[in-house]
């Protein structure tokens, strides 16, 4: 039995357990082997993109004609791109952790990758994965670029030659990836928390000061040196970092490292083309009486800045055979290295917040400990709730109140932005950060939002049998307009006025009158559609389109909420 196999599947059999009613109601009626294969699938997608429960749940879509795919994941725009993570699992109860990827699943995926992003093919699709998919040919058609990252996930070993040989004809060029993750990779992600003690050899000189209580080291290091300390630690140096690896296809910043270190005559500049890594320790230590070529002893190791560059000089080098290694001893890359004391952890989050920035990243961990989360924190605590200000592992409960949840939610119902919130997830915790939480947001408008919120997604997620087809992208249309039904009936002008004095009314009336709220929403938003496009049918792919863009939002806010609900 292989160790770091046993491992997984005892996670993978208790996820099969504990969520055994949640998988089915995604996916249908599942056998125990089906239920551990699903949640195998969901325990990667959770680990890998950093999903919590719900938002992996969500992007499962195996079953029935799904084109040998068993999750996919959309994410947010960014520069014109997004990127489509495919997943397909296979998964073993034999613990060996020596079978091969299949070669017929490889293939499936490389189908798949051809023809699902293809507005113009016709395939047919199971209901859960067809939503998905149209979504993404809405975009394309939009002008929007996908780009593909395939994850083939088991609990044995890499596919064989033969298979990897269909990859490379397959023709998908850089703008799809194909990529491996088993036991192995699980386990060296769930070892991230293990404090990094190593000695860094750097090059030439450096400059080392003292500053506000904290030491500073600035120099360069060889790209081999730092591909070797990545091959040694893995994700075990990115626990700081607030992303993992985008990989080489799908990133265009990433795919430039490696044409650079590709070209034996560019590989020289490096230091020049680059911006440099930014890393932490809790001590490093050096010889001073050297004058050059410094080998500094750090303990607690982190990559705060600098892991997708980091990651990509790892993985570009090591298929580099010795024939195509010239001049790699003369390329380095810039690095800065801060000692900052545990205790200090406020200022190491805003350390790690001000060098990512600049990068269109999920900063809502870095944000958990500014004065805005704070006080919320302790006023949705006194309405009974628990607001999660950071990202864990554990399961959500019904009382539990993650942050990004409640920005989407705010977002949505509030600000009357449901466009954004849906679709600009990116930017919750960024540009879209003051707007959301602004000052005079409190934790009844908070709770309030995420109620009426989770109305709305759980008619998404579990629609009615008779359903109309835009409920799989009108979420968060439908959660602004039902809240306006609720005001009304407090007889409330604005949101502000939800405190904590009559927010214990505003919650007995969703528990009372939510199913009606919502039903009242659905049928206005098929009116605006209607008023939109006339009263034929209307393509998914056009729904998520118009959804995206906010079309309706003006519509919705001309149009007359309905007759007052009995009490």
């Amino acid at each position: 039995m292989n160790l770091n196999a046993s491992i997984i599947d005892q996670r993978v059999n208790k996820l099969a357990t504990e969520q055994r009613q949640p998988l089915q109601e995604c996916l249908g009626t599942l056998s125990d082997e089906k239920a551990v294969s699903a949640a195998f699938v969901l325990l990667v997608m959770q680990m890998l993109l950093d999903l919590d429960l719900d938002e992996g749940l969500d992007a499962l879509t195996e079953g029935g004609n799904d084109f040998g795919v068993d999750g996919l994941h959309i994410g947010p725009e960014q520069d014109g791109e997004f990127l489509v993570t495919l997943f397909q699992g296979k998964y073993k109860r034999k613990l060996e952790g020596q079978a091969n990827f299949p070669e017929d699943g490889v293939q499936k995926a490389l189908t798949a990758a051809r023809y699902l992003f293809d507005p113009a093919s016709v395939i047919t699709l199971n209901k859960r994965l067809a939503i998905r998919v149209e979504d993404i040919r809405s975009r394309v058609r939009d002008g929007l670029l996908p780009r593909v990252r395939i994850i083939l996930c088991n609990n044995g070993q890499k596919w064989t030659d033969l298979a990897q040989a269909h990859v490379q004809r397959a023709g998908l060029g850089d703008q799809v990836s194909v990529e491996h993750v088993n036991h192995d990779t699980l386990v060296g992600i769930m070892q991230s928390t293990k404090p990094v003690n190593e000695t860094l050899r750097l090059s030439g000189k450096a400059l080392v000061e003292d500053f506000d209580f904290s030491r500073v080291l600035v120099g360069k290091i060889g790209l081999m040196e730092l591909a070797a300390l990545v091959q040694r630690h893995g994700e075990k140096l990115l626990e700081r970092n607030i992303r993992r690896y985008l990989g080489l296809s799908g990133n265009r910043v990433n795919e430039g490292i490696r044409a650079t270190l590709l070209d034996p005559a560019e590989r020289g500049h490096f230091y020049f083309y680059n911006n440099g890594i930014t890393l932490t320790c809790s001590k490093f230590s050096y010889n001073a009486l050297q004058g050059t070529d410094y080998q500094v002893r750090v303990e607690g190791l982190q990559i705060i800045n600098g892991g997708q560059t980091s990651n990509t000089i790892a993985r570009v080098l090591a298929d580099l055979d010795l024939a195509s290694q010239d001049h790699l001893d003369q390329a380095f890359v810039l690095l800065r290295l801060y000692e900052l004391q545990d205790e200090r952890t406020d200022f190491v989050s805003k350390v790690t917040y001000a060098t990512n920035s600049q990068n269109p990243v999920d900063l809502r961990d870095l944000r958990a400990n500014d004065e805005v989360q704070r006080r919320l924190d302790i006023s949705v605590s006194e309405l009974g709730y628990t607001y999660r200000r950071k990202r864990t592992d554990g399961a959500t409960r019904t009382e539990d109140i993650t942050s990004s949840v409640a920005a989407e939610a705010v977002l949505a119902v509030w600000r009357k932005l449901p466009h954004q919130a849906k679709f600009l997830a990116r930017e919750h915790f960024g540009k879209l950060y003051d707007r959301i939480f602004s000052t005079q947001l409190s934790g009844s408008q908070l709770v309030i939002a995420v109620l009426v919120y989770r109305l709305a997604e759980n008619r998404r997620k579990r629609p009615a049998p008779n359903a109309p087809d835009f409920i799989a992208y009108a979420s968060c249309f439908l959660a602004m307009r039902a809240a306006q039904y609720l005001l009304r009936d407090m007889g409330l002008e604005n949101p502000e006025q939800i405190t904590h004095q009559n927010f214990s009314q505003a919650k007995s009336m969703l528990l009372q009158k939510g199913d009606r709220y919502a039903d009242f929403a659905q049928k206005d938003i098929q009116q605006a559609l209607s008023q939109l496009y006339g009263k034929g049918a209307v393509s998914l792919q056009r729904l998520s389109a118009t959804f995206r863009r906010g079309d309706l939002i003006e519509i919705l806010d001309q149009a007359p909420l309905r007759q007052r609900l009995s009490k």
